[in-house]
């Protein structure tokens, strides 16, 4: 049970630390998430609250109901707030604190160590074996006939068949993909601004959701 925020992946830079050893970074813009819907034990039969980010813009203000929907545009209506292009929970195990269109920014970050980041990885589309599963393929001699397919996958007349789950070429990437245990090298909050060591899943501009490591956090308490 923590805290989740919205932000997007600007891309990757290169920092120093005091000894002079160069950091692959990753920047994660995270303006304000608001609270769009606050969730209690009583009403809902546990706790947490819904956070809204990046807001709907429009030429024509008439436009927006019809790019987030009727329903969602009475949700966004009921509690006074600009409609939102995305939404997601937080599970918590107390949501005093919080109130309908109170924003939270990266500051609810300043005094982690570690983050949790997930995204949608890239899309590769149709691959075969070899990028998909790491095959070695064939000679690449012009007389072998045998380069970069699967080869045989079936077995004699017992079980006449090919087994299911085998490897085969299919679709790669767009998956749902968490990386765990970041380092947060630098929280900017006057630019809401996040920096973590390392690489994260998906394509630039692409949302992220950040979250406490839940490793890490699970050993601090015990």
């Amino acid at each position: 049970m923590a805290l989740r925020l919205m932000g997007k992946k600007r891309g990757m830079i290169q920092l120093f630390d005091e000894k002079g050893n160069a950091i692959v970074c990753t920047v994660v813009e995270a303006e304000p998430n608001v609270v769009t819907q606050v969730k209690t034990k009583e009403s809902d039969g546990y706790n947490a609250i819904q956070l809204g980010f990046e807001t709907v813009k429009a030429k024509d203000a008439r436009t927006v109901t019809a790019r987030v929907g009727k329903p969602l545009a009475g949700h966004f209506q009921k509690g006074s707030i600009t409609p939102r292009r995305h939404l997601v929970e937080s599970r918590l195990n107390s949501v005093e604190e919080y109130k309908v269109g109170q924003e939270i920014g990266v500051k609810a970050f300043a005094e982690e160590q570690h983050l949790d980041v997930t995204a949608i990885s890239k899309g590769k589309g149709y691959q075969g074996v070899i990028k998909l599963h790491n095959y070695a393929g064939g000679p690449a001699s012009h007389g072998s006939g045998f380069h970069r397919h699967a080869g045989s996958t079936g077995m004699r007349t017992t079980p006449g068949r090919c087994l299911p789950n085998g490897k085969r070429a299919s679709h790669m990437g767009l998956d749902r993909k968490t990386v765990q245990n970041l380092e947060v090298v630098r929280v900017v909050e006057e630019d809401n601004l996040i920096i973590v060591k390392g690489a994260i899943p998906g394509p630039k501009n692409g949302l992220v959701y950040l979250s406490p490591a839940v490793k890490l956090t699970v050993k601090k308490k015990k």
